[in-house]
């Protein structure tokens, strides 16, 4: 899969799988905005890509909740160089919580951060894909598209809506080329899981060991977590596709924790 000279925007992607998308996007060839709320973060993974490919990276800061942030990185990137083609909506974070103890500023904070930074993100480099006729929005779902988990409230119905996000994307951009698609990932050991398991532990009871073997890869076929690396593979799929066959689908990515 080959995306030389394509421009692509990867949130939150001065770490973890947002980084590990925008390293391989680099390595096929790509031009990567690690758009992230940390600007200093994102300038350093910059930096560290194009160490290794001069010209592939830049740093833009995003947060991704709110709309004058997100255009003004769009516009820096155009700027820099001359549209979008691909955009990854990864940023997240992740509270839990037994929905009758959920704050509801947890709730609205972590549906800005998926939902509403996905919709902004799109809503930001769709004009540019529609003008030159084509382009690959790509969002960040989760097992928890697709199914449910306690403690997860919140989480489980952004990523929810996600779903219905790409599909209506699917819908308006086909005739101009854009595509859209969902990467739904199991357990991925990144700081974001990690610091889900003593939460767990505490939340259900047991062992920050359990959570670990039994919530966590427990349903999976060979009690191994995602990769980075496995998830960065589906977002280049996703991202080089070279037709709308694929447009509207989602794919899970989670050594078969769920199947479907």
């Amino acid at each position: 899969m080959d995306l030389t000279n394509k421009i692509c925007i990867v949130t939150g992607a001065a770490s973890g799988i947002g980084l590990g998308i925008a390293t391989r996007f680099a390595q096929a060839g790509a031009k990567v905005a690690i758009a992230d709320l940390n600007l200093v973060a994102a300038q350093a993974a910059a930096d560290g890509l194009n160490a290794a490919r001069a010209g592939s990276a830049m740093a833009v800061a995003m947060d991704v909740t709110s709309e004058d942030q997100v255009n003004a990185g769009t516009a820096a990137v155009v700027a820099q160089w001359g549209t979008v083609n691909v955009l990854v909506s990864n940023a997240g974070i992740q509270i839990v919580n037994p929905v009758q103890d959920f704050a509801y500023a947890d709730w609205k904070k972590m549906l800005a951060i998926h939902l509403d930074g996905a919709f902004l993100t799109s809503k930001a480099v769709m004009p540019h894909m529609i003008a030159q006729g084509s382009g690959a929005v790509i969002l960040m779902g989760s097992v928890h598209s697709k199914t449910a988990s306690p403690l997860k409230s919140a989480y489980v119905t952004a990523k929810h809506g996600l779903l219905g996000l790409a599909r209506t994307i699917a819908r308006e951009g086909g005739q101009h080329g854009v595509r859209s698609n969902v990467i739904c990932p199991g357990f991925v050991r990144t700081p974001l899981v990690d610091k889900q398991i003593p939460e767990q532990a505490r939340e259900l009871g047991i062992s920050e060991d359990e959570v670990v073997k039994k919530v966590m890869l427990g349903q999976t076929v060979d009690g191994e977590f995602t990769s980075i690396e496995d998830v960065a593979e589906v977002a280049l799929l996703f991202a080089a596709f070279p037709t709308n066959a694929l447009t509207g689908q989602s794919l899970v990515v989670s050594h078969g924790w769920f199947m479907e």
